[in-house]
């Protein structure tokens, strides 16, 4: 499997251009002519890597490393002990060393799905190995231009759980579930860590100022949230650059804090990296250090983004920030919050601020506030890439995409989802401003998506690693265990405001499954009544069917056939442009498509119709602003060219080809595409009138995918047409 090594800048071509003449119909066919370059890490300069390891600080890595802010006051804790305290601290550090080193340091990071990362990444990754999609799986056609083994790499060998998955369509359901919930999570996620880390700094001014009160507090956490997300409209790197500096203080001035209250406090702190005081702590506490658990999984919160905002960066610049800065620091500033602790057992419930020494209090707070909001951005960025990433699955509506840099395909800025978290975020510190319980909803969403990364991986190992079994047995163990017991204590949470996340997520995955479902629906009722090339003719043939001059796009959803809304538009308009040309956009269950790639032209075998398939991967910018037309049709001009080359004995006719386009250019362009939707007659069931009305609202408020391709709004044409449900 050829894989994608560098960061997203980096592009795989697939394959070459060639056509293939022994086709009747003229296909333009994309056959694998050798393999081209990839970039790797290591032919980037080592300072390039090491700028962009520092720019990861204010991207990635805010939401983990900030995490001493809330840790501790999210312990329910009565009358701890010096041993509690050593086997807290003890658990924390194998949680981060385990999670954060070995499973996604070391491993999440090599499933990147060529430069791009997270659930969807992983579920797109598996998806294209063993052919186990659903939606953009039935929009393939029968005589699809790209190689079936560019799209499904190593299927000639597939594992018995990749076929079991290719026949269970039970399974295959349970799998897409799973990766919506994990992306569902993530989002709550990017609602949870603005809220808790914002407002936990915020909360250091009370204990200088006790007057202060609380409600003013909940009330600068939300101004101060509503900045930061204004600024997202400027881009990752800008905000990186910005931000950078800000978490760079805080990684290297926590810690150096903790090595100060470790001298002062409790010299012998490390001892308790010994894992038997992690048995030691259970066999005493039973039930209570189970549930104490909820507030020690906030240690590795954010970890997530280390995976998921994987299409900003680039896998060694991660890794180098992580295990050199983020790890140490994180180490450090616990063991130092420890140590103070267990001299001042009852201060837990402001266990950060309470440890920083009186002399440098104000700094401190200065940069523990702002680091708060650089924290937020980590689990915001990787948001906008995990909205991006399932709006060109087809597994949520459109919704507006900006790419924010010219350079990294992977920066993205949704304007509707941003404000809809913002709203989101303001609500949570305004309606559950107890710190408690935030920590609680957020131990949910931590413990969940972490749970289910652990599952996608362990299918990416089995089916395309295909690594030994005593290893994927000792990884799934090892983290599934580990990670199960931090999901069962957490859920004892839900009451006291783990609901919340929940809630969240099951109202945005009821619009991924409703928006799915519409689809779907949509697909079949569009091939099941798709028109061929033999009834086209047909109606062609019909004396009272007029070819008027033009250029038309004629959009279609599907490949192997035509649309059902041009039998609608032909019986009512009486009409077909003189070179009609039927446009797909086609999601390919690749990152990118080379540019060579993008535009597929296929004649139909009619006179002056055509085919044209424009492809691209989730990680492609689908933006053809200003030259789509052209770019389509210097297409086109080259297939008849190469065909007028192979095919001597009649050039006329092909000449005539060539002049037609030229005219129907110059008379006018048209972008024609339909308006269904559909009717919902009595004897359909009630899930589908709920469903179908609901995707149907939803499609009615959604983004045309025409105005990113930059078609004029005065060229283009809405046909509606009603789908029987």
């Amino acid at each position: 499997m050829d894989r994608q090594l560098g960061g997203p800048e980096s592009v795989v071509t697939l394959s070459e251009v060639v056509v293939d003449q022994t086709t009747p119909n003229g296909h333009l066919h994309l056959l694998h002519t050798g393999n081209t370059t990839a970039t790797d890490d290591n032919e980037k300069g080592r300072w390039e890597t090491l700028v962009l390891a520092y720019k990861t600080l204010g991207v990635v890595f805010g939401g983990l490393v900030t995490s001493p802010l809330y840790v501790y006051p999210s312990m329910p804790l009565k009358s701890p002990t010096e041993e509690d305290y050593l086997g807290i601290y003890s658990i924390m550090f194998w949680t981060l060393t385990l999670i954060g080193v070995v499973k996604y340091a070391s491993i999440a990071l090599k499933a990147d799905d060529q430069g791009e990362g997270g659930t969807f990444a992983l579920y797109s990754l598996l998806c294209r190995n063993m052919d186990i999609g659903f939606l953009s799986a039935k929009r393939m056609s029968s005589d699809s231009s790209i190689s079936h083994s560019s799209l499904h790499e190593g299927t000639e060998n597939k594992s018995r759980l990749g076929k079991f998955f290719e026949r269970s369509i039970v399974a295959r359901r349970i799998l897409l579930f799973i990766a919506m919930l994990g992306m569902c999570m993530l989002i709550g996620d990017g609602i949870l860590t603005p809220a808790i880390s914002v407002l936990s700094a915020m909360d250091g001014i009370r204990a200088p100022f006790p007057s202060v009160s609380k409600s003013l507090v909940e009330a600068l956490s939300a101004i101060v949230l509503i900045v930061l997300f204004l600024l997202q409209k400027f881009g990752t790197s800008r905000v990186s650059f910005l931000f950078s500096p800000i978490m760079g203080a805080w990684t290297f001035s926590t810690p150096l804090v903790g090595i100060y209250s470790i001298i002062r406090h409790y010299p012998g702190i490390f001892k308790a990296l010994s894992p038997h005081y992690i048995f030691y702590f259970f066999s005493r506490k039973g039930k209570e250090g189970w549930l104490l658990l909820g507030g020690t999984v906030l240690c590795i919160t954010g970890s997530e983004a280390l995976f998921a905002d994987l299409g900003h960066f680039n896998r060694s610049s991660i890794q180098i920030a992580f295990l050199f800065t983020i790890y140490p620091s994180l180490v450090l500033t616990y063991a130092g919050q420890t140590a103070y602790l267990i001299r001042h057992p009852n201060d837990h419930d402001d266990g950060f601020y309470k440890f920083i020494p009186k002399s440098i209090y104000w700094p401190i707070f200065v940069i523990a506030t702002s680091a708060a909001i650089v924290a937020s951005q980590s689990l915001i960025s990787a948001t906008f890439s995990v909205i991006k990433q399932s709006v060109v699955l087809d597994y949520f509506p459109r919704v507006k995409v900006v790419h924010t840099s010219s350079k990294k395909e992977g920066e993205v800025y949704s304007p509707e989802i941003n404000y809809i978290l913002m709203i989101l975020c303001v609500a949570v510190i305004l309606i559950f401003g107890d710190g408690k319980d935030i920590g609680n909803a957020f131990g949910v969403v931590v413990s969940l998506v972490m749970l289910i990364t652990t599952i996608l991986l362990t299918l990416v190992m089995i089916m395309i690693w295909r690594t030994p079994a005593p290893l994927v047995a000792l990884y799934f163990l090892v983290f599934f265990t580990m990670e199960g017991v931090y999901v069962s204590a957490v859920f004892t949470k839900i009451p006291e405001g783990g609901w919340i996340p929940f809630a969240i997520s099951f109202f945005l995955a009821f619009i991924m499954f409703g928006w799915f479902y519409g689809r779907q629906r949509k697909i079949e009722y569009e091939l099941t009544h798709r028109i061929d090339l033999g009834r086209l003719r047909t109606f062609l043939s019909d004396p009272g069917v007029q070819r008027v001059p033009g250029l038309c796009f004629f959009y279609t959803n599907i490949q192997d056939g035509l649309t059902p809304i041009l039998g609608h538009y032909i019986k009512n308009m009486r009409s077909l442009h003189k070179v009609t040309i039927f446009t797909t956009l086609r999601y390919l269950l690749v990152p990118k498509v080379a540019p060579q790639e993008r535009i597929v032209i296929k004649k139909l075998g009619l006179k002056g119709v055509y085919g044209c398939v424009i492809q691209y991967g989730y990680a492609d910018s689908l933006n053809l602003e200003g030259d789509f037309v052209n770019q389509v049709t210097d297409c086109l001009q080259q297939h008849i060219e190469n065909y007028l080359d192979c095919s001597p004995s009649n050039p006329v006719e092909i000449m005539e080809e060539t002049s037609n386009l030229e005219q129907a250019k110059v008379s006018g362009v048209v972008h024609i595409r339909g308006k269904t939707r559909f009717y919902i007659s009595k004897n359909c069931g009630w899930f589908d009138r709920i469903m179908l009305a609901f995707y149907a609202v939803m499609h009615s408020n959604c983004r045309s995918a025409l105005p990113a391709l930059g078609v004029p709004l005065t060229q283009r044409i809405e046909v509606g047409m009603l789908y029987e449900a």
